[in-house]
This record gives structure tokens, C-alpha cells and sequence, in this order.
């Protein structure tokens, strides 16, 4: 049963039945407020709202749980992606309405900056016109999309899609308002340790001031250098007969002088001072808890973005400041060579679907069916076929990977041809990766006409053939922490998702829940494996760690 549901302007809620069309199916009621209308529904099995981001966080507030959720503005992303061909587009409901009475589409509300704290309300929604009723726009909003769907190439897939992103939208509001426990003694003593006390004046710390004096020391005497300028830097070297064309670390490591080793110092304390310095630990830690703003689906792959804070780039040294609660603990779990599991599954190559189906360790199986037991040789291979290194080591075992998993490697191959001409590419899903979207996050430096076969195509190329199965994973990991969340409610636990990045997932619990939490864990991942890729003899193993400190999980 699906129920739909709006907010009124008078602090009230609007809501109604639906049927398998996504039109009414009984009277429109009203209620007080938005969380006794569904606190007082606990039959309904799906809730059909606006945007969870908004809604949700007031549910929770009120202490209202929801178990699902259907939310029309990511789904409109999705669909708009998927039929269009455009990326970025509007998606609020606003849009999606003017979009289905072919209306001047109104754009969405600018992205709150980043560096700023998340308040609990931070703007409204973007408005309708004027006499327009957001009720009867979300009722014909969702119906429309319920028809859309059924249109897409694989309906199945499109609809386990939406509803797995709008779960991502439910666990992502959640996490945030649980927050990352921190132990903020624990992230001082860490900065005073590495960085050195901080220096009265609004100076650097004493440790990098030290390191920026012999950086100035290598170039000569009565030189001055910034180290965290690089233009200065680059001058530096070629007044010391050096050319260099950027100062990043690979190339610096290439050079022999007396800078460089205080310089490669220098810049990691900087980025450790300024991504997660006493600045950053005021700004975003209060009350022992990291409260990141999670975006779902915020890159093409709908890999996770969040908005400020660098939860998703937590440096090792400050994962030391990430503890449980006395008497709780950490459960830390990594999914196991994910990507090149998905491509076996999505490829349905016969024979990769047969090394994913063994042991833990994937390389290791191919290394000794394919390369004389050298794991590190078939790593090499594999990886390069899903992120098209085509130079190397990579090329030299391509040949042995292809004439041993050919539809392992013609469906990246493809799916780099489709790039490279212009066309849409697609998850196994039918999340889409549009011409645009490929040519802005393709891995370019220099500007192209990009034509078929010119190095911009071939640069689109390479980041479609990684698509496929980065997006693909990215979307099994959605239905990880669907199912993962939905087991830890119906065992009653009091245990919480507190992270998520990619293909790792923490979760906060007591620690005589532990056991029982590594087990959903492995439990959700395998069912998401067959929800998303049918009956293949694929594997998805995760590594558990349980620990006090995240920092000694890995």
C-alpha cells in the first residue's frame, strides 16, 4: 500500500491512497500535522513525498520513523536523465510538473555553500505557480513518473532503481542526524602532536612555520618562499634550474633537491590544517558528534557527495578521533574487490562470474587460473579493463584477460566506444551517463574539439568505461544499505548507520550486537546481489572489523 503525502501551508498534511498507476485510490485526507498523519499509519509500506530531505528530517525530529519512501525529486533526476539524455537538470517537483504540462521549466534552488553548517531548514522549496496545489501537483507528478517508468528499457530495473535511491535518501537523512561519534580530546591531541601548538597572531602552527623556513633554507640564503603558494614554488625551482609544470607530488618526487622533502611535508600538514584543523573540528563537532549533510547520487556514477565538512576524505591520522560510545563499538565493513565482482555480474562473462563466485580473494583466484599465480600482475590487468589504462603493465596482460573473459571485457569496451561517440550510456540499472556529464568528468587538461577519435572522445571513453560498473556498484551498494537498515529495525536493534563512503559502511551499536550486525551485513550484501544481478554464482563478500576506533579498522 502507497500513500502520498504533502505538506499544507498551515503546518498540517494532505494525504491519500494510490493505486499500481500511482493515481488516487480513495479520499484525500487531512491531518494536523505531518507526523501524526503517518505516525498514525503505521500499514502504509511506502510513503510518496516531495523530497525526503526535506520532509524526513522533520519526521525524525518528531520522533517518526519511516521503513520507505518514494521521493519525487530524485526520481525525477533519474527519469529526466534517462530520457533526455541531459545531466543537471531541474528536479524539483516544480520542474517535474512544469515538465509534464510542458510549461517554461523553472530552475532549481541554488545548492546551499558548502562550507557553511547544515540548520535544520535551510530554504523552501522551489515554488509552483501561483494557485497551483502541491498535492494535486504531487499526485500527478508521481503518476506521471509511474508511467514514465514503465517506458524505460527494463522497467524492472528502473523501478528497483528509484526505489533504491530514495532508500539511499532515507539512510543518508538519517546518518546525518545520528552523526559520526567524535571524540574531540582525541582530535586536539592529534593536532598538537602532528601539526605543533598553534602560534598566537593567526600564524600557521609551529610545525609547518618550521617546515616553511627550510623550504625558504633550500633555495639560499635570504630567500622566501611560501610553500603553500604554487606559484612560489614553481619560480623557486626555476631560478634553481629546475622546469616544473605543476607542483604535485609525483613530479616533485622526481626531482633531486634539498626542497623537496620539506616541501612533500609541508603540504600534507596543510591539507591536514586546513581540511581538518581546530577550525574544522569548532565548525562541524558539537555535542561528541560529525553531523556530514550526505547528497546521494551526487556525482553521474551516483557515487555520494556530501555538502562540506570532507566526511568522505577523513585523513588515517584523524580517524583516531572516531570512537564508539563506552559500551559500544564500531562495525567497520569493506566490500571485497567490488567493482570487478559487478563486472562480472553485469557482464555475465561465464568465466569471471566463476573466479567472483570463490574465494575472498578475487585476484588471487585470477592470478593463479591467469597469470602464472601473480596477484599483483592480475590486479593490474583487471582494474585496467575497467578503468582503461591502456599502457604498461596494464597492456601487456589486457591480451591474457580478453582471450580468457571475453564478455568481461567487450562490456567495457563497448561501453567506451558508446562514450567516445557521443551516445548515452547506461548502469545495469539504467541509471544514465549522458554525452556532457562524460565530457565534464572525463580525465582531460587540455581543451579539444571533441570529435569521435579526437583526445576528447577518448577521454569520454575511459570515464564511460569505468561508468558502467562504478555506476552499477554504486547502485548495488543502495540496496546494501536498504537491506542492511531494514534488518537492524526488524531485529529491534538499537544499532545506527553512521558512515557511509563508496563501498564501506560503520555502523554504531552496542557491543553485544555486534555479531548479529556483521551478520546482516553479509546478509544484506548477497540479497542485494541477487535483487540486482538475478541468479549468477557471484559473490559479494565483506571484510568486518569490529573496534573501538575506527582507525584501527583498517
Amino acid at each position: 500500500m502507497r500513500w502520498a503525502v504533502a505538506e499544507t501551508g498551515e503546518g498540517g498534511a494532505r494525504l491519500c491512497p494510490l493505486d499500481q498507476d500511482g493515481r488516487p485510490a480513495g479520499a484525500v485526507v487531512c491531518e494536523s500535522s505531518l507526523a501524526e498523519a503517518v505516525r498514525s499509519r503505521p500499514e502504509v509500506e511506502r510513503w510518496v513525498w516531495r523530497s525526503t530531505a526535506e520532509i524526513y528530517r522533520q519526521l525524525l525530529a518528531a520522533g517518526v520513523w519511516v521503513e520507505r519512501c518514494y521521493d519525487v525529486e530524485a526520481a525525477e533526476a533519474l527519469l529526466i536523465g534517462h530520457e533526455e539524455g541531459q545531466s543537471g537538470q531541474a528536479r524539483s517537483l516544480a520542474a517535474a510538473w512544469a515538465r509534464l504540462r510542458n510549461l517554461p521549466v523553472p530552475p532549481d534552488a541554488p545548492a546551499r555553500a558548502a562550507e557553511t553548517q547544515p540548520s535544520l531548514f535551510e530554504s523552501g522549496p522551489v515554488p509552483l505557480p501561483p494557485g497551483t496545489d502541491e498535492f494535486t501537483a504531487l499526485l500527478e507528478v508521481y503518476a506521471g513518473q509511474v508511467a514514465r517508468t514503465a517506458k524505460t528499457e527494463y522497467p524492472e530495473r528502473m523501478r528497483l532503481l528509484l526505489a533504491a535511491e530514495s532508500a539511499g535518501m532515507l539512510v543518508a537523512t538519517e546518518m546525518s542526524r545520528a552523526g559520526i561519534p567524535w571524540r574531540v580530546d582525541v582530535h586536539r591531541e592529534l593536532l598538537d602532536r602532528v601539526l605543533g601548538e598553534r602560534i598566537s597572531g593567526g600564524m600557521q602552527p609551529r610545525r609547518m612555520v618550521e617546515l616553511a623556513d627550510e623550504v625558504s633554507r633550500a633555495f639560499g640564503q635570504g630567500v622566501r618562499v611560501r610553500p603553500d603558494l604554487p606559484n612560489d614554488i614553481i619560480k623557486a625551482f626555476a631560478r634553481a634550474g629546475i622546469s616544473l609544470s605543476s607542483t604535485r607530488k609525483w613530479e616533485l618526487q622526481e626531482i633531486d633537491h634539498p626542497a623537496v622533502a620539506p616541501l612533500l611535508a609541508y603540504k600534507s600538514l596543510y591539507r591536514l590544517y586546513t581540511a581538518h584543523g581546530w577550525s574544522w573540528l569548532e565548525q562541524w563537532v558539537h555535542n561528541g558528534r560529525f553531523r556530514p549533510e550526505y547528497v546521494p547520487g551526487g556525482t553521474v556514477t551516483g557515487r555520494w557527495t556530501t555538502n562540506g565538512g570532507g566526511a568522505l576524505q577523513i585523513p588515517k591520522v584523524i580517524r583516531q578521533a572516531i570512537r564508539a560510545d563506552p559500551g559500544w563499538c564500531l562495525v567497520v565493513a569493506d566490500a571485497d574487490q567490488m567493482e570487478p565482482r559487478v563486472l562480472a555480474a553485469i557482464s555475465r562473462d561465464p568465466g569471471l562470474m566463476e573466479v567472483a563466485g570463490r574465494g575472498e580473494d578475487m585476484y588471487a583466484d585470477l592470478a593463479v587460473r591467469a597469470f602464472g599465480g601473480d596477484r599483483a600482475q592480475a590486479k593490474v590487468a583487471l582494474l585496467g579493463a575497467i578503468y582503461g589504462q591502456t599502457s604498461g603493465d596494464a597492456l601487456t596482460h589486457m591480451a591474457e584477460l580478453r582471450r580468457r573473459y571475453p564478455a568481461a571485457v567487450a562490456y567495457v569496451d563497448d561501453a567506451a566506444s558508446a562514450g567516445e561517440q557521443g551516445r548515452l550510456v547506461r548502469t545495469w540499472f539504467g541509471r544514465t551517463c549522458t554525452p556532457a556529464a562524460s565530457a565534464d568528468l572525463a580525465d582531460h587538461e587540455e581543451e579539444y574539439s571533441g570529435g569521435y577519435g579526437t583526445p576528447r572522445a577518448r577521454a569520454r571513453g575511459r570515464f564511460t568505461r569505468n561508468f558502467v560498473v562504478q555506476g552499477s556498484a554504486a547502485d548495488w551498494t543502495l540496496l546494501v544499505l536498504a537491506g542492511l537498515r531494514h534488518a537492524m529495525s526488524r531485529a529491534g536493534l538499537r544499532a545506527e548507520l553512521v558512515f557511509f563512503q563508496h563501498d564501506e559502511v560503520i555502523v554504531h551499536c552496542p557491543a553485544a550486537e555486534a555479531a548479529t550486525v556483521a551478520a546482516a551485513i553479509a546478509t544484506a550484501a548477497e540479497t542485494a546481489g541477487r535483487a540486482a544481478f538475478g541468479p549468477t554464482p557471484v559473490r559479494f563478500p565483506f571484510t568486518t572489523a569490529v573496534v573501538e576506533c575506527y582507525g584501527d579498522a583498517k
